[in-house]
Order: C-alpha cells, then structure tokens, then sequence
C-alpha cells in the first residue's frame, strides 16, 4: 500500500474513533493532537497526567489512548496502563500506544514489559503514526473473535476461533495466529499439540518465542535441567527477552539453585529496572535465602515504584520491616512499620501486618506488654475483618495466637486455611513449614490427612449418587462443598461433569450451560489438564452445536 493510500485510509479511520492523548508538555501535546487531526481525528480528548488519564478513562471508554511514558510527578505511562488493565477501562479492542523521548533501552523494555500494543520514540512524523495505528487496527480487528474468547475466560472457543482463523490462510497474521493457538494450547496443558507447532515453527524459522515455548512445555512436564539449557540459550542469542529470564529463574528455584535464580532475576531488573512485579519476586526470593542486603534493596524499589502503581501493597512494606528484623535492626523495621501504618492506615490487611509484626519487634526488645497491646490489637482485626485479610497474613496469625496459647483460634485458622488450599502445594508447603517449626512436626501432616480424606469422602458420597441417578442429590453434595473448598481440583472437576450431564439429560437453557462453561473455565483456570477437562468441553460444545 503506498502512502497516500494509507493515509486516506487512516483517515477514513480515525474519523470516528474517540482518542486519549496522555502528555504532561502541552507544546507537545499540541502537536501531536495537530498531527492526529491531519490523519482525519475528530473526537480528541487531552489529559496533563496520569491521574487526569485514569479519570478520562474511568469516565469514557477510548478506542486509541496515546501515552507519554515520562509524565513528570504521579504515574507514569507504564502505570497508566498497568492500572488501565488491572480496572479494564481498557475496552477489549482499545489500542495503547507508549511515546517517549527517551531511546534507553531499559526504558524501551520496561515499557515492552507491560504488553502495550505498540510505541513510538519522538518527535515522528505523521507517517509513522499512521502506520502504526494501521498496523494496530488490523492486528485487533482480525484477532477481535479470538482476543474477546480469551478475555471471557473461553480457551476453548478461543481455540476454535484461532482455527477458523487459520484455514483462511491468512500469511500476514499466520504466524501471530500459530504462537496464539501455541500459548492457548499451554493454557488448557495440551502440550502435545503446543509442542508440534513449534516444533514444526522451527523447522521453517528459529524464532525465540518458539524456543521459548518449548522450554515452558520442558518446565511443565518437570525436566528442568532441559528447561534450563533451552532459556539460557535463547538469553544467549536474544539477550533482551525478559520472559526467558523469568523462566529461567523459576527453573532454577524449581531445581532449589536458588542463588542462580536470584542472579537471573538481577540481570533482568538490570534491564529493565521498572518492572515492579518482577523486582517483588527479587525481594521474597532474597528474603527466603537470607540474603538480607538484596532484599532490602529490592524491597526499596518495590516500594519506591509502588507509590503510584495499581501493584503497591501493604506486604512491601512487611517484607522489608522483616529484612530489617532479621538483622535486628529494630528501630528500622519500626520506622517502616510506621510508613506502612501511615500509607495504609484505612486498610485492614495493612493494619493486621503492622500488629503482627510488631508482636515480633517488641517480643525481640523484651517489651512484653507492647507485643501483647499489640497481639490484642490483631485479635481485634481478625475477628473483624477475617477472610478479607490475605491467606498468608491468617497463617501469621494462626502463628501468633498458637504462641500465646489461643489454640482453637489457630486450629481453626489452619483447618480453613488447609480446606481452601489444600490443592496450591506452594501454600500448603508454607502452612507445613510454619507448623513444623512453631507446633509439632507432624501437626500439619495429620490436619492434611483428615481434609484429604474428608475430599475423598465427598467425591465418594457425591459420585455415588450421580452413579445412582440422583442427579440434584449429587450437585448440592458438590455445590455445599464448593463453599468451603472453591478451589478444589477433584470437586470443580466432578461438578462440571454432572452439570454437563444434567444438561444432556435435560432440556438445556441458558443459565444452566452458563454455569457449565463457568465451571470449565474455573477448572482451567486452576490448572486441571486438558485430557481430563478437554472431553467435557467437547460435550457441553456437542450441546450447544444442537441447540443451536
């Protein structure tokens, strides 16, 4: 397509969509909304800062945010759109466009990091805006049946949308399509189908994320060391993709070399130094290593880009008052007890960590009666707040009520916090741990058989009367035990099938195939594999194919 063709065609295009433009400089805002005009934009909405951004989009929804990465005090473009995505004020074929003035390559990145749909460094010319919204727009409205399935949660009809996609032959968007129906297919933990396609990528081009992939699938299937050799050789060819350095890291804790992963996880913050989750992952990893002086730092940055960040948490502030403790620098943990008291003073989990730490910080400077204000004080909260405070915080407090002897309150603290995790064997480690050195060493042992055991009884009872044909019988069996264990594996699996049942057996509406998908998706989404899921999908779509 030559230039004035895409320029007409952008302005057919622009003409009505209604556009944000991000930028702190109003000179500079000025000319780009000039260059927006010349390409045919009408509906042009200017915001000085990343909180007056936020506001515009809380307020409208956009089909093309342009935004200033540097936005002088507050949230910068990075923020913006982190927070713009965890609060969808993003609509699903919305495209966010990073400008910047700066060509570092670790602002580059960070700004990559954050999957924007694309980005530009100024000044640029009208040209290479045009090209780039084109571009933009074709890639969303070609991948719309797609992106909005994954959106829902509806991998499989994502995949089969991805496939329609792909009989068309499309040989611009072939490959995107292929690392799409790659990426879903490790979603649903159909590896086999994910590995052939980029085995079969490969044969024709090597490119990174096809490498990538099959050291997830590596990392998946447990072969770490394999998973190991594939991430580093794609960080030793393609030294900028961040991905592989997490995988790398994850590999390399899975193998418990732990000062590797640390080291892998500091030349990826070396790169790209905004990227808050990851600096997060940095400060526990040190902090379980007792690296002290690392975590500390890390902890630092974490709070220091949390300040504006949709990611900033009161546990950044715990993490690091903890680093301080460690190292019995007491009236440093408490000058960082105070900052999360004062930044969080409105916050329940905010205010339960800063009374379980200070039980800590005043039980280690001998102020027994201060630790036991204290302790009184997280009573208070849990009692009032409970469940809403986060399940690592509950397991400090089941922690604290056993050492001062409040043993039924810590029982029941532990045997909820057991039900409903019993299947994340990361969390259920932690509440061993915990139990181990503060208990007894087989109490967490004895409470994770008595609840497996009460799983199997359900599974039993439940299966027992689908088996019988007490169809109803057999959901509320699952159904009450969804209320105390949600994330169940074995029972989110057992009910999505009788439901599925229920419906074939029946005559199908609306609100029961809804609750069939819901459950899918939930399965899926906790990690249940695609032989044992793969098969209902395929009835409730039998189904609906009828129905319809």
């Amino acid at each position: 397509m030559n230039l004035v063709n895409l320029m007409n065609l952008m302005t057919a295009n622009l003409n009505f969509k209604k556009i944000l433009l991000i930028e702190d400089q109003a000179i500079v805002r000025d000319t780009i909304k000039h260059i927006l005009g010349s390409l045919g934009a009408r509906h042009i909405v200017e915001a000085e800062s990343g909180m007056n951004g936020m506001a515009a989009m809380s307020d409208d929804k956009f089909d093309i945010v342009l935004c200033d990465y540097n936005l002088g005090t507050g949230r910068n473009g990075q923020q913006v759109l982190e927070e713009a995505k965890h609060l969808k004020l993003l609509p699903l074929n919305a495209i966010f466009i990073m400008v910047t003035g700066e060509q570092h390559l670790n602002m580059i990145l960070s700004a990559l990091d954050n999957k924007l749909d694309d980005y530009l460094i100024k000044p640029f010319t009208p040209q290479q805006l045009s090209s780039r919204l084109e571009r933009c727009i074709v890639r969303k409205k070609y991948l719309a049946s797609v992106d909005g399935e994954i959106d829902c949660g509806n991998l499989y009809q994502a995949i089969q949308n991805c496939e329609k996609l792909l009989e068309q032959d499309n040989k611009k968007m072939c490959l995107q399509l292929l690392k799409i129906r790659a990426e879903l297919a490790i979603k649903i933990s159909d590896f086999k189908t994910a590995e052939k396609i980029y085995q079969d990528i490969l044969q024709e081009r090597d490119l990174p994320w096809a490498r990538l992939g099959l050291g997830i699938i590596a990392f998946s299937h447990n072969n770490y060391e394999q998973a190991i050799e594939s991430f580093q050789q794609i960080i030793d060819q393609s030294p900028t993709m961040l991905e592989a350095y997490d995988w790398l890291a994850k590999s390399y804790e899975a193998t418990g070399n732990n000062e590797e992963a640390l080291s892998t996880l500091i030349r990826a913050i070396d790169l790209s130094p905004q990227a808050i989750l990851r600096q997060k992952q940095l400060a526990v990893l040190a902090d379980r290593i007792e690296n002290s002086e690392v975590a500390k730092e890390a902890y630092h940055a974490v709070i220091k880009l949390g300040k504006n960040s949709v990611h900033r948490s009161s546990s950044d502030y715990a993490g690091l008052a903890k680093a301080y403790l460690k190292n019995n620098s007491t009236n440093e943990a408490l000058k960082t007890l105070t900052d999360l008291s004062r930044q969080f003073h409105n916050d329940p989990e905010g205010e339960f960590r800063v009374a379980t730490l200070e039980i800590d910080i005043y039980k280690k400077a001998d102020k027994e009666t201060l630790a036991r204000q204290a302790y009184d004080k997280a009573l208070n909260l849990n009692t009032q707040f409970g469940s809403r405070i986060s399940r690592e915080s509950r397991l400090e407090m089941a922690r604290v009520c056993h050492l001062y002897g409040d043993t039924e309150i810590a029982e029941k603290i532990l045997d909820d916090l057991v039900r409903a995790n019993i299947d994340d064997q990361h969390f259920v480690d932690s509440i061993v741990e915990m139990c181990t050195s503060t208990i007894s060493d087989n109490y967490a042992q004895n409470l994770l058989h008595q609840v497996n055991q009460e799983l199997l009884d359900i599974n039993n009872k439940g299966v027992s009367l689908f088996d019988e044909g007490k169809i109803a019988e057999a959901l509320a069996v699952f159904e009450k035990a969804i209320e105390k264990m949600p994330n169940n594996l074995a029972i989110i699996l057992n009910m999505a099938k009788i439901i599925v049942h229920d419906i074939k057996m029946s005559k199908p509406d609306p609100e029961k195939l809804m609750n069939a998908q819901s459950h899918i998706n939930k399965a899926i989404q906790l990690g249940i594999s695609h032989d044992k899921i793969g098969c209902i999908q395929m009835e409730l779509d039998n189904i609906q194919y009828t129905v319809h």
